[in-house]
């Protein structure tokens, strides 16, 4: 599609000004046999944003984070991670780069602790090798910077509770602490909300604001809370049939016809 008004662009999204880019795609394309998924997908991301992607079901969301992450390969176009090329980079190298990256189903080791769980993170990103048979000591470097994940997500007072024992939203709190435990620059996070009840999501709510505004990072945040999203949102950006429709802040994108159409056109 063509470019239309800046900062409310078609197909290809770029920041109004000078900023920092520190994840950017180029011309991203996944064909499956003779089906396009993700088509012609143009998308700058500057350091410090937050960024919210939205589209009705089988928009190519997730593929495209997939597409981020390293999950899956494109069969077009580049991925950038602080200026460097990762399009060829597996999972791990770009966790290493400094992305990090959630999924819509838990991850977490339930039969052990809060803080087991954070600190075997913290060992894997220290290149360690991880056990979860050794009893580490309650000061080494890992363990200190697992309380302090927790500290920083709201769950330092679940520290010894066994992870299978938390709400859905303290998991997804849990997720997103072992996730600060590599360090990453850049974060997405793949429907947070999935499955939270509506009393956890306040508190999940103002953890994701406090990545970026207390602690710098650049989030990509895919949610069907449409509340959630424009409430946390610096942009938006919009996929439909795998294209990227449009991406602008949230007051221009809620306003396009073309964004409204193509909400209201799918059915429930």
């Amino acid at each position: 599609m063509s470019t239309t008004e800046p900062g409310a662009t078609h197909a290809h999204a770029r920041p109004t000004g000078g900023e920092d880019v520190v994840l950017s795609a180029t011309g991203l394309g996944l064909r499956i046999g003779g089906a396009t998924i993700i088509d012609d997908v143009s998308l700058a991301v500057p350091r410090g944003e937050l960024l919210g992607v939205i589209g009705p079901n089988g928009a190519g969301k997730t593929t495209l984070f997939n597409l981020l992450s390293g999950v899956a390969r494109p069969t077009a176009g580049r991925v950038h991670l602080a200026g460097r090329d990762v399009t060829s980079s597996s999972v791990d190298a770009r966790a290493r780069a400094g992305l990090g990256r959630t999924f819509q189903t838990s991850n977490l080791f339930v039969g052990l602790t809060v803080r087991e769980n954070v600190r075997l993170a913290a060992q894997a990103a220290r290149g360690g090798a991880v056990s979860l048979l050794r009893f580490p000591r309650r000061q080494d470097a890992a363990t200190v910077d697992a309380l302090a994940r927790l500290e920083q997500v709201g769950l330092a007072h679940h520290a010894e509770t066994l992870a299978g024992g938390l709400s859905h939203g303290d998991k997804r709190k849990l997720e997103i602490a072992m996730l600060l435990a590599a360090g990453p620059e850049v974060i997405l996070l793949d429907e947070p909300m999935a499955g939270v009840g509506s009393a956890d999501v306040p508190g999940l709510v103002e953890v994701i604001r406090s990545l970026q505004r207390e602690h710098g990072a650049t989030v990509l945040l895919v949610e069907h809370h449409m509340d959630v999203v424009l409430d946390l949102s610096d942009r938006l950006a919009v996929m439909h049939h795998g294209s990227l429709l449009a991406c602008a802040d949230p007051e221009t994108v809620m306003a396009d016809p073309t964004v409204q159409s193509a909400y209201l056109g799918e059915s429930a």
